[in-house]
């Protein structure tokens, strides 16, 4: 007995040592660039042009696209979260989580009662038992039929570091549901934005065709007046012809995009009915939250979600901890056992089990410590993972930050580079008349002008996209939503 005790004593000792679980630091940061942002972008005189501020701290809404106050954009956003098989995915997990806690912490929290009927057919030698003769004849029937209850006491917090890591489950598909409906909101709108963009890209294209059309009907008339060569009219439908050559391209660009959106609102995309949209259409949000550093790990659902796998492992650590010490079990049995079923509740037929076991592992070859080293290994691993998390979201944060700066700038260029191609444009046309200027030095500025126009659009429509992508980086303002549909309430808001 005492080398029992002893041994018992030196696993729970063993269990005891190591190193005790060190939470990872978390990343802190006073700023999200080096330096800060301006507080407002430059202004250039086109729709999409108008400066942006950058409110510190201001609170973001939950229904972030509606700052681009488009009723069409915030129509297709909410039908998307109301009919998306992405989130009805991601709410089923979340179902699952919750009943494998419901399930587990029934069966751990409260003692286990099994009722048990039996028949059995009993055919037994008296001479295999000792006995020459039985006071029955065999075979013979045998009924039971009993009522068994048993609890295992929880004396090291292995049940209850079990269902804290079943919560922690919960908590990240809670989490990862409120990041596959921020990501599904970001894309609708990136997508709508983008068709925005290629539509307007088309509409440029087409102006050029307009005028280079109308070159060619003069080049054609200066061929036959004698003051054009033929090489000209030539140069000019081969220009024309190229111009036409990139519209299809631009549809089938759009055709995409039309069909990805459809996908987003859970949609063939033959039979979807989605709105078209146009730069014009959207509004350049004048005013941009930009959440405190110190708030970001609060708000995204990415980041809170590695901090619930994080809890999780720890959990386990505790699991496997806990499984190197006793275990205490009491049981007890009540029933009654007869030779025939009319018997079987007849006074004298009933008997009782009472019972108690302790089981504790004394030799397994090293599998429970090794266990242990495991968990303790995948707990690093997971903080290694929140921090890696942490730092991409101050990284996402940073970069957009810098782009819609840029963003500002380059449309600024691109805006006086696109009106000084016009004006090139028409001195070019007006000279080339006048027959003082070559053909292919017209041709040129007709290249010219379609670049600028292409690009000028590109840059208005990254100033949208990369206005939305802050939105997005900054956690999208699901704290703030209400419960309704396509949306589920969050476990705890942020702390402010």
């Amino acid at each position: 007995m005492k080398r029992v005790i002893s041994c018992i004593a030196m696993t729970v000792i063993a269990a005891c040592a190591g190193d005790p679980l060190r939470p990872p630091a978390i990343p802190v940061a006073q700023r999200y660039t080096t330096t800060e942002p301006a507080q407002q972008t430059t202004v250039t005189d086109l729709h999409g042009g108008q400066a942006q501020q950058f409110a510190q701290g201001a609170d973001i809404p939950s229904q972030w696209w509606t700052l681009f106050q488009s009723p069409a954009l915030d129509a297709l956003v909410r039908q998307a979260l109301d009919s998306s098989p992405t989130l009805a995915r991601a709410r089923a997990k979340l179902r699952q989580a919750e009943e494998d806690l419901n399930a587990r912490s029934g069966a751990t929290q409260l003692p286990r009662v099994d009722a048990k009927l039996s028949a059995n057919r009993v055919d037994v030698n008296p001479q295999s038992l000792g006995v020459p003769s039985l006071p029955i004849a065999t075979p013979f029937n045998l009924y039971l039929a009993s009522v068994g209850v048993s609890y295992t006491f929880d004396l090291f917090g292995s049940t209850r570091r079990e269902l804290e890591a079943l919560q922690a489950e919960i908590d990240f598909q809670r989490y990862e549901f409120q990041a596959a409906r921020l990501m599904l909101a970001g894309n609708v709108v990136t997508a709508a934005i983008r068709e925005a963009s290629l539509r307007e890209q088309i509409a440029d294209t087409e102006e050029i065709i307009a005028l280079q059309a109308r070159q060619l009907a003069i080049t054609e008339r200066l061929q036959q007046l004698g003051t054009a060569a033929q090489a000209d009219v030539v140069a000019q439908r081969v220009d024309l012809a190229q111009a036409r050559a990139g519209l299809p391209e631009l549809q089938r660009q759009v055709a995409q995009v039309r069909h990805r959106i459809a996908v987003y609102v859970g949609q063939p995309p033959g039979d979807a009915q989605v709105p078209q949209f146009r730069l014009a259409e959207l509004q350049l949000p004048s005013e941009l939250p930009l959440s405190l550093p110190s708030e970001l790990a609060r708000q995204r659902p990415d980041i809170r979600a590695a901090e619930a796998l994080l809890h999780q492992a720890s959990a386990k650590v505790g699991v496997a901890t806990a499984n190197l010490y006793p275990q205490i079990t009491l049981s007890a049995t009540v029933g009654s056992l007869a030779a025939s079923g009319g018997d079987l509740f007849a006074s004298g037929s009933g008997f009782y089990l009472l019972g108690a076991s302790l089981t504790q592992p004394l030799f397994r070859g090293g599998e429970l410590q090794a266990k242990r080293r495991s968990a303790v290994a995948a707990y690093e691993q997971a903080g290694a993972a929140y921090q890696e998390v942490v730092l991409q979201g101050f990284q996402n944060v940073a970069d957009v930050l810098r782009a819609l700066e840029a963003d500002s700038k380059k449309l600024e260029q691109r805006a006086d580079a696109a009106v000084q191609a016009r004006n090139l444009h028409d001195i070019a046309s007006a000279r080339y008349k006048a027959g003082a200027l070559s053909h292919y030095a017209l041709l040129d500025a007709q290249r010219k002008l379609h670049a600028t126009l292409l690009e000028r659009t590109q840059v208005v429509a990254d100033r949208y996209a990369d206005s939305a992508a802050l939105l997005q980086a900054l956690g999208g303002g699901w704290w703030n939503e209400q419960e309704q549909p396509g949306s589920m309430p969050p476990q705890s808001p942020p702390k402010r």
